[in-house]
């Protein structure tokens, strides 16, 4: 396991704490508190002629009010943050972190600036897995760089139901998407569309939604204005997602999934493909968790054996899906059992 230098480390979450601050920083109005379900959300409430909206801030904590209680401070530095998220991005490359490419990032980028991270949307699959770099400070081989141009955005549709009674994304996705030259595929289910295909390369954007039903049928996200094909198990993998920095241009805020439960999550999913468990896409799954499982077993083995103990008491099919990965790689078995 290769690290990056504490210097580096330090400085990607130099850059993180800065772009948190700037999701505050650009308040129009003021802020207020929304209790729904026993959860408490914070929103930016301001006029815009004689109407009154609502711009979703985020969930609360001790983190997002320390941030809205200097809000107006943060405003009044954000030309000099900008400047300091640049010099900071062209550290870490130095350094060795691994960048965005200019399609993927500008991609990411224009998500971000239409609201879909900060109304719940999560990145997951490959382009999560490469941003575990900077959260646990760890370097990547060049084999396990490569990566497939796909995207896949998650999101609980209750959470998106009940942030889209206040907002939505803006522009629509499908204005976004057509802007990158994504055109909609087609579904079994006219008129819903979950997916979308890129004409000059066949990337696609994917969006997911966990199901806690028999069937993963399309379900809507109304805050992000689609459709989403819903998936057993991926209630677990997005579960507390955790803000992460894209190194690109001055940095782009979104969010992932916390790393003991992507690498929980990738040993479901290596069982679960259709091309069976042996095939290359499984393997890829394995690699990664075990890639994951080593860095979390040596820096933060508590989070590793709660992330492990709260999949196993999702009941049966769960522990036999682990048990079916494990038993195709035992020392991850060994790896995760050390720490509980």
């Amino acid at each position: 396991m290769q690290r990056h230098s504490p210097v580096s480390h330090a400085a990607y979450h130099d850059l993180l704490r800065s772009l948190l601050d700037e999701s505050v920083a650009g308040m129009r109005g003021t802020p207020t508190r929304v209790t729904r379900k026993g959860k408490t959300y914070w929103y930016d409430t301001y006029r815009v002629g004689t109407d009154v909206r609502k711009r979703y801030i985020g969930e609360d904590s001790e983190d997002l009010q320390a941030r809205i209680d200097r809000h107006q401070a943060l405003k009044d530095e954000t030309e000099a943050r900008k400047k300091e998220r640049s010099r900071l991005i062209r550290l870490l490359r130095a350094e060795g972190f691994l960048g965005s490419d200019g399609a993927t990032g500008s991609l990411l980028a224009a998500m971000a600036t239409a609201g879909v991270f900060r109304l719940g949307g999560t990145v997951i699959g490959t382009h999560a897995f490469r941003l575990y770099e900077g959260e646990l400070g760890i370097r990547y081989r060049f084999d396990q760089t490569a990566m497939t141009q796909d995207m896949d955005i998650a999101s609980f549709e209750q959470l998106s139901l009940s942030l889209s009674q206040e907002e939505q994304v803006s522009p629509p996705i499908q204005d976004v998407l057509s802007d990158f030259t994504f055109d909609p595929v087609p579904s079994l289910d006219p008129g819903r569309v979950w997916r979308w295909r890129q004409t000059r390369n066949d990337t696609l954007v994917e969006f997911l939604t966990p199901s806690f039903r028999a069937e993963e049928d399309l379900r809507p996200l109304e805050a992000l204005g689609v459709s989403a094909q819903s998936l057993h198990f991926l209630n677990y993998l997005i579960a507390a997602p955790i803000p992460a920095a894209v190194l690109y241009r001055s940095g782009v805020l979104v969010q992932i999934p916390r790393p003991e439960r992507f690498a929980i999550h990738k040993l479901i999913v290596a069982d679960r493909r259709r091309e069976g468990p042996g095939s290359l896409k499984a393997r890829k799954d394995r690699l990664q968790a075990a890639f994951l499982i080593d860095a979390l077993a040596e820096d933060r083995p508590d989070d590793l054996a709660q992330a492990w103990e709260d999949a196993r008491q999702n009941g049966p099919k769960w522990r036999e899906r682990l048990d079916r990965s494990l038993e195709v790689v035992p020392e991850i078995r060994s790896r995760i059992l050390a720490c509980l």
